[in-house]
């Protein structure tokens, strides 16, 4: 893989860098590897009421892309958050059960639906979760960004909409250098 990307499908800013990255392997042929990072999980499961919905449909989309991942099936885990993402983020509508549903349907993963609600994956979503923490923590959330070569990962970037193609690369190539230097530590501006 050219990319580990961790992600909790529910945050809309994960969702803006997530298609940042998809333009970059596009582009550039690179290969990506979809992985679980849970803001139930970092949280401690301290969840305002009003997210809960939201939260319970992520933890059930988490559990399907580790089980794509269990079998190499990484294309298949990006197509399905392609899918989940056009439905809540692009559509403006907060995940739910249902859309996680159609999601999976949509992106042909009817005979994994299954693993949506196997809590045995939560397992494997926690260590997942405890992988992107460790490479790029502590005081992180969603996404989180590996590559090769690279002693840690990152949080981020944190984009606030999608950059075009010429953008998307220059900002791959520029931050390509400074996650594979162990000496760069954090680039950081507020958002507006």
């Amino acid at each position: 893989m050219d990319a580990t990307f961790f992600f909790d499908p529910a945050c809309p800013w994960t969702w803006r860098t997530s298609r940042w990255l998809v333009a970059v392997a596009e582009a550039r042929g690179l290969s990506i590897e979809w992985r679980a990072f849970s803001l139930s999980i970092l949280n401690g499961g301290n969840i305002p009421p009003e997210y809960a919905d939201a939260v319970a449909a992520s933890t059930r989309a988490l559990r399907l892309v580790e089980a794509l991942r269990a079998e190499g099936r990484h294309a298949d885990a990006g197509r399905f958050y392609a899918e989940l993402g056009a439905r809540t983020h692009d559509a403006g509508n907060p995940p739910s059960g249902k859309i996680v549903d159609a999601a999976v349907e949509a992106a042909g993963l009817d005979g994994l639906a299954a693993a949506l609600d196997d809590e045995r994956w939560d397992e494997a979503v926690h260590a997942s979760h405890a992988l992107a923490y460790g490479s790029a923590g502590p005081d992180i959330g969603s996404p989180v960004l590996m590559v090769p070569d690279a002693d840690r990962g990152i949080h981020g970037p944190i984009l606030t909409e999608v950059p075009a193609t010429d953008d998307a690369l220059t900002l791959w190539d520029n931050l390509l250098p400074l996650l594979r230097m162990p000496a760069f530590h954090e680039i950081k501006r507020a958002r507006r």
